[in-house]
This record gives C-alpha cells, structure tokens and sequence, in this order.
C-alpha cells in the first residue's frame, strides 16, 4: 500500500505529540524538524551533551519522538519519575525497558528445563516491571526467554517456553503491558540463547495466543542469524510488537554496514507502522561528529519515506 498523508497522520498518532503553543509554555525549543517516524535513541546516543535528562532534551531539540533505556528498571524511583517527566514534558514517547534482565556470563536462566525457581523468579520480575511501566508511560518491556539446556530436546524446551510465557502474559495483559520476546543472534553476541530468530519468536507467540506477548523485531540480531529482513518481517509481522534498527557487521548507525534501512523503513511506512523504533546500537564515531553522523543517518533513512508519501 502507497504512504498517502493519512498514513503520515496515522503514524503520529500512535506517539505522543507536543502541539508547538503547549512547547511554548513549558520553554521547550526544537533545533530542527521532528522525525517523522519513532527513532528513539538512548543514554548514550548523545553522551557528549551531558548527563540522562541533558541527553533526553538534546534528542528532543534534534526531533526525536521517543527514547528508549533498557536500563530503566534498575534505576532509582526518583530517577524514572524525572525521566518520565522529561519525556512528557517534550513530547516523546517511552519505548522498551527490559523487564527481567539474564545472567549473561552464567547462560542463565534455563525456562525449558525443570527449574521452576527461574521460572518464579522470572514472573517476579515480570510482575514488578508492571509498576515500572506505569511509572515511565511505555506500553512495552523487553524480556529474552533464556538459555538451552542441551540435556532436554529443544521441542521440550519449546512447550515449557510457551507455558511460562502464558502465565507472564497473563500476568501483563489486564494492565495494558505487552512483553516483547528479544530473538539474539548466536554467531556473535549471545551464544546458547533459546531464541534465535523471528520464526522462533513468531512460533512461541503463537502457542501463547496472548496479547501480552509479542516478538522484539531487532533488524540486527536477524540479520546476523537468519537475514531476509523484509520477507521475515512480513512472515511474522502479526506477531512484532516492537522495532529495533542497528546496522550489521559493527551494530552502529544505518549506513554503517550491510543492511539497507531505506528499503526497511519503505517497508514499515507501508505496514503504517505506528510504534517506537530502537536505536539499539552506537555510534560509529566518538564524539560530537559521531553523533552529528548518528543523525544524519536517521535523517537519511526518513526522508525516504517523505519524499514518497
């Protein structure tokens, strides 16, 4: 389907806007053009600017509609509730925290053996992420679905997946929470994880048949693992509930490697794609002009959709 201007329309719609009379009223002034899709950066992006909050209202200035901090849920009460307030204040949208974070060096937990004590600890997790989520306005929080077990055949692993990932998102579901499952590559970044690729995810968010529960569509991790990007996006797409860009080999800004993010974003302006997108990655540069570069690149990949809609 052809962007039109109701598209554009539609798109906006799903994050939050800042009418120019009401930025005028709280001080808030903007450098340049808001982007027209939900590029959400995160601390770091922009670490030359100063500390979280100066990060947020430089991304803000720039035209960033969103920001994203998988850090979130770790960080003090007070911390979250300014950063919420930062955010509403210019406008932005919350994108992922992640919910319940693995013990990476240890390749825990296991969720399809028999252990039921990462299985309770997990929905623990889960259960006070809730809170934290209502805390920063997001609709959305990341979780990964462990590690394999090569003693149980990955079929078993599979069923115990779903179950568990029922009970979370019956858990989030009531309070408008959806947990996006992250799918890691295992040829660079994260061995021995459960799951690998979108057709993994799209297979357990299909047994859970819950509206808690999603797939975290991370360009860069499918790339490295499966490819085909657009064709895996569109086989799966009933079940992606969130979007993240990062640019393979380097896991940088678009335009740094392999992947051509003009065609993913077409792709996405096509699907009326309405949600936030992750910057998960860095900056290729240090400094100043690595950031100056990291917007460019966004500003490259979304005019795209400008110049055809």
């Amino acid at each position: 389907m052809t962007p039109t201007r109701r598209s554009l329309i539609a798109v906006g719609a799903a994050l939050p806007l800042a009418a120019s009379a009401a930025a005028a009223q709280r001080g808030a002034t903007s450098n340049a053009a808001r982007f027209s899709l939900g590029f959400a950066p995160h601390e770091g992006s922009f670490k030359s600017r100063g500390g979280l909050l100066d990060q947020i209202a430089f991304a803000a200035d720039q035209g960033f509609r969103a920001w994203e901090d998988n850090e979130a849920r770790a960080r003090p009460v007070a911390e979250q509730e300014a950063m919420a307030r930062a955010l509403q204040q210019r406008g932005m949208a919350m994108g992922v925290f992640v919910a319940s974070m693995p013990r990476w060096s240890e390749f825990r937990p296991i969720f399809g053996s028999d252990d039921g004590a990462e299985r309770e600890a997990f929905l623990a997790d889960v259960r006070a992420s809730i809170e934290v989520a209502k805390r920063l306005n997001t609709r959305r929080a990341t979780v990964v679905t462990g590690f394999l077990d090569a003693r149980v055949p990955v079929e078993i692993q599979t069923a115990r997946v779903i179950d568990l990932m029922r009970r979370a998102g019956d858990i989030v579901a009531p309070h408008g929470l959806v947990l996006v499952m992250e799918p890691l590559n295992t040829r660079v970044n994260h061995p021995h994880v459960y799951m690998q690729s979108w057709s993994a995810g799209y297979a357990v968010a299909r047994g859970v048949n819950n509206p808690g529960i999603k797939i975290l569509a991370d360009c860069y991790h499918e790339q490295i693992q499966s490819g085909n990007l657009i064709n895996s996006l569109a086989t799966c797409w009933d079940e992606i509930g969130y979007v993240q860009f990062g640019d393979n080999p380097g896991r940088n800004e678009p335009g740094t490697g392999e992947i051509n993010y003009a065609n993913v974003v077409r792709w996405l302006r096509e699907k009326r794609y309405a949600g936030v997108i992750g910057m998960e990655h860095g900056n290729a540069r240090e400094g100043r002009v690595g950031e100056e570069r990291l917007i460019a690149a966004y500003r490259a990949i979304d005019r795209v959709a400008g110049e055809e809609a």
